[in-house]
């Protein structure tokens, strides 16, 4: 199970690492396997593009405009056009890289070891470097001339897109135990959207860091501190007035984006995130079922629970389809409407853990191998 591999602390590590708890090796229960699809559609590979392992790391591609954003482990960042694959430029940071990538089309940050920061302009050339207060694995996001990273001692630090100083850094206590994934941030306006530790989704002024409010999207719950783990999972999602979140052990919830007033709220557990559209939240569980829930209201629509344990990714809405990647590299295409499956797509067999990304008409997922694919249905 993935939740074994992720569960971490920072003051206990050495003492736990050899327990049970932090085993890569769980084989209590096996993931499901794939059944033959008849009919259906077959996704169409439109490119593919090769980078570096992002080892222990996930590296989400980055979207702006035409523009795709891709980084690796090793230290690789390109940009590529997202309509065909063709690489614009690749450079070598010069370091091994640990988060990426965030980009408003200006500016380009990535997070290197040791907490490093370092920004490149449109064409490659880079900007400046600048250090975090720990690890960062959450990819920065770039905005309103701000960059804005995340730490691992969840220090939310932001720093001037031009020239790299710091603007603002806002400290947040971290519970004992944490899950060692990616909470996301998301810039919308004037405010920045940070997923944190212990349920919490914390919005910030983005040219202050002066918090906008604070709301709990799971509680810890339980007797033990495993038990009690309910970090937000993913990247908070904004559509329209709504921002929606799920965490670990706790909720799948939305909410006033400007307000923080609660919309609704439904018990749900995940250590990947949500995704949103027009109709429905989006939510792949840790136990590998995937979920339709009401944008309105919450109420569930259906459950596709045929994919268990397969270590899912964060779903995407991709017109008639919702589309999950998984541990062996498969690409699920899920029927938006009642959650039936309509296409499977493979790509190298390795992890797919970076969220989806929507690039006009293609689908485009990140290997754990370094293996960019862009999918097309016809």
């Amino acid at each position: 199970m993935r939740i074994t591999e992720k569960v971490i602390t920072a003051s206990l590590l050495a003492t736990l690492a050899g327990c049970s708890l932090f085993s890569s090796k769980d084989t209590k229960v096996q993931p499901a396997a794939l059944v033959d699809l008849k009919g259906g559609v077959t996704p169409r590979t439109v490119w593919k593009y090769s980078l570096g392992k992002a080892g222990n790391a996930v590296f989400t591609p980055a979207l702006v405009g035409d523009s795709l954003y891709v980084a690796d482990g090793d230290g690789v960042l390109a940009r590529l056009n997202a309509a065909s694959g063709k690489e614009q430029w690749r450079v070598k940071t010069g370091t091994d890289l640990t988060a990426g990538v965030g980009s408003d089309g200006e500016v380009v940050a990535v997070g290197g070891v040791k907490g490093a920061i370092l920004a490149y302009d449109a064409s490659g050339k880079q900007l400046w470097k600048a250090q975090a207060t720990s690890e960062v694995l959450s990819s920065p996001v770039v905005g309103g001339g701000m960059v804005v990273v995340r730490s691992v001692d969840n220090q939310i630090t932001a720093f001037d897109a031009k020239s790299g100083a710091k603007r603002w850094s806002v400290a947040r206590t971290t519970p004992a135990l944490t899950l060692r994934n990616a909470p996301g941030m998301v810039i919308n306006g004037a405010n920045v959207y940070v997923a944190q530790p212990g349920g919490k989704l914390l919005v910030l002024v983005l040219a202050t860091g002066l918090q906008r409010y604070e709301v709990v999207v799971g509680e810890p719950r339980g007797a033990t501190e495993l038990e009690r783990v309910t970090d937000i999972a993913g990247t908070p999602v904004i559509f329209e007035k709504d921002v929606c979140a799920v965490s670990y052990q706790g909720r799948v919830a939305c909410f006033d984006a400007l307000t923080g007033a609660p919309h609704w709220s439904k018990p749900a557990s995940s250590d990947v995130g949500v995704t949103v559209d027009q109709r429905f939240v989006f939510v792949s569980d840790d136990k590998g079922e995937v979920a339709a829930y009401s944008r309105e209201n919450g109420s569930n629509a259906w459950k596709n629970d045929k994919l268990s344990y397969r270590r899912l990714s964060t779903p995407v809405s991709y017109g008639r389809a919702v589309a999950v990647g998984d541990f062996q590299g498969y690409v699920h295409l899920l029927s938006r409407e009642d959650g039936a499956f309509i296409g499977r797509a493979a790509t190298d067999g390795s992890p797919i853990q970076a969220d989806p990304v929507i690039a006009g008409a293609n689908l485009i997922f990140q290997t754990q191998s370094g293996t960019v694919t862009a999918l097309a249905v016809e």
